[in-house]
């Protein structure tokens, strides 16, 4: 996107552009466009650069913000922990590695346990 902001346009398609994409009809991938069982996703632990902590990642995502964003928040629910969705890549606070790999298989995809 660009670095200023439309305050007027006389385009009466302006008010029904999306807020994320800025196009009319809205060109963002829909969370329904996933289909779970054709994907693997891989889980891993992660500590280095994270002051000790332990993280688990899920890693290498198929494109589809919309999708995880959505998967992230439920999987901090599920683990009751805090996380973030960020590069591609969900980040779940502390080790719950098959606690995620239960839900995950549940919803369909496929989970591979990635590191010791």
């Amino acid at each position: 996107m660009s670095d200023y902001e439309i305050v007027y346009s006389d385009d009466p398609n302006f008010k029904k552009r999306c807020p994320k994409c800025g196009k009319h009809p809205c060109a963002c991938p829909k969370s329904s466009d996933m289909v779970p069982n054709q994907h693997t996703l891989k889980v891993r632990l992660e500590k280095n650069g994270r002051g000790g902590k332990t993280v688990t990642v899920l890693f290498e995502l198929p494109q589809n913000e919309a999708y995880f964003k959505e998967l992230e928040k439920k999987l901090k629910g599920l683990c009751g922990t805090g996380g973030a969705y960020k590069n591609n890549m969900i980040e779940i606070q502390g080790d719950h590695r098959e606690k995620i790999k239960a839900h995950l298989e549940k919803l369909g995809f496929k989970v591979k346990l990635a590191g010791g």
